[in-house]
């Protein structure tokens, strides 16, 4: 049943741009009463099943993202690029949803010389994106 909600919230054209992307930024927060509540953003790899985000990295259990995402699974991902530069036509989803840490067999950790098996998940719950359905700027001509 989630699978089907899911498609309902990525149009075509969406899961196409986010199945076509390797790049993304990850937000996550440790919970304010266990230390700094500052956002910490990195760019990273990843991942789209159709029905998850997985998002991996070398020595993903030693790194700031993994050790927030075990005290507070609230996290952000933004997908984006410029299709072109000129004209001007950038293009992204981003996505709220929550995380867990799984272990995954042929993610795209193993194509990488630091192959690893172990991910953050990422379920989503709520989606914006600009320039994938349309462009963003529309002619004026």
């Amino acid at each position: 049943m989630y699978l089907i909600m899911v498609s309902l919230m990525f149009s075509e054209k969406e899961i196409e741009y986010l199945k076509s992307q390797r790049i993304a930024r990850i937000a996550t927060t440790a919970v304010p009463s266990e230390g700094s509540v500052q956002p910490n953003v990195v760019p990273v790899g990843f991942d789209f099943d159709g029905e998850y985000f997985y998002v991996g990295g070398i020595n993903l259990l030693k790194s700031k993202k993994y050790k927030n995402v075990l005290k507070n699974n609230k996290v952000a991902i933004v997908i984006d690029d410029l299709k072109t530069v000129d004209p001007w036509d950038p293009r992204g989803i981003r996505i709220y949803g929550t995380a867990d840490i799984v272990t995954r067999q042929s993610g795209y950790m193993e194509q990488t010389p630091h192959p690893q098996a172990d991910y953050i998940r990422i379920k989503p719950q709520k989606k914006w994106s600009w320039g994938v359905n349309e462009p963003v700027i529309l002619s004026t001509n």
